[in-house]
């Protein structure tokens, strides 16, 4: 099943909506399930979820946490958190979500040597807890005035998904070959959960499981390096224990460095025996990781479908 045919038409579907919509109606980002009408000036963001106006250095951004975060967040967490990243809190004061409670904390911070005056929404809903976060520098608060900003938050809505076109738009690689796997989940610019089987919550082993993530960060360049790196990511993996590698070795992938891991282990739940095979593709600035998980029995079938979404990965 191909996903690059439909992605274009998404788009100009995609383009089509925002370009109709009326100007009270919530625009929701790629892949997000969070939406609102953002002050005059700001447009959807391209490698982020939210909106943002570079020419004046203003961000909102929408994070979504597990509905189970929202009560910690509401009790303590937040205010420390923020204090944590800088940001001193000025106010604090409850705002309604869409779909259910919500407070507003508001403040300012300093960057860059820059002054940005920030606000933070927390909202709840049953299936997610919404984090909407908005900076806007000190000196454009005529352009984006305090009430601006907060009738954009007001206007804050929720759906209960996003198409999957949608979300994979959101995502910086392209699955041209999904061998008969279907999307499960998507993270919104990292990363897509795909299982075969009637559920899509499923976990090890009811159904085959295979994560595809990229990651930021320095890269190994030496070849007992990468080895060293691929058997720490893979030792981080949650949900089985009992690792025994199988084979660990240098492949090259898509025409870039990579590594490959085959091993056997355990599910920490059931202690059925699974299979797992791990694939690093390194690149510049991170890596791809291709992460397939199965039940021992029957995984010759399942590694050969793996690897045929593993070789139909495109990296945007």
């Amino acid at each position: 099943m191909m996903y690059r045919r439909p992605i274009l038409p998404a788009l100009l579907i995609l383009s089509a909506l925002i370009g109709s919509a009326r100007a009270d109606d919530p625009i929701f980002p790629p892949g997000s399930r969070v939406g609102l009408v953002p002050p005059q000036g700001f447009e959807v963001g391209k490698a982020f979820s939210g909106f943002g106006d570079p020419a004046r250095n203003a961000l909102i951004l929408i994070t979504e946490l597990p509905a189970s975060a929202y009560a910690e967040l509401d009790a303590r967490l937040a205010d420390e958190q923020l204090r944590r990243q800088g940001v001193t809190v000025e106010n604090r004061e409850p705002m309604g979500f869409a779909m259910g409670p919500g407070f507003l904390v508001t403040g300012h911070q300093e960057a860059g040597g820059v002054t940005f005056r920030r606000w933070i929404l927390f909202g709840s809903t049953s299936q997610f807890t919404a984090i909407v976060s908005v900076q806007v520098p000190e000196s454009e608060k005529d352009t984006y005035p305090d009430a601006a900003v907060r009738a954009a938050l007001e206007s804050a809505a929720v759906r209960v998904t996003a198409p999957v076109e949608e979300q994979l738009i959101a995502l910086p690689f392209t699955l041209t070959e999904l061998a008969g796997f279907h999307v499960a989940r998507v993270v919104p610019g990292s990363a897509a959960l795909l299982t075969d089987g009637p559920a899509d919550q499923a976990d090890l082993p009811e159904q085959p499981l295979l994560l595809i993530s990229v990651a930021a960060g320095n890269v190994p360049s030496a070849a007992g390096d990468r080895d060293r790196f691929a058997r720490g990511v893979l030792a981080e993996t949650p949900g089985i224990k009992d690792i025994r590698l199988v084979r660990s070795e240098p492949l090259r992938i898509g025409g870039q460095q990579g590594y490959e891991i085959i091993a056997e282990a355990k599910d920490v739940k059931t202690n059925t025996d699974v299979m797992v095979a791990q694939w690093l593709r390194f690149g510049g600035r991170g890596h791809l990781r291709v992460l397939g998980l199965a039940r021992k029995d029957g995984w010759h079938e399942v590694f050969t479908r793996l690897r045929a979404v593993r070789d139909g990965i495109e990296l945007r």
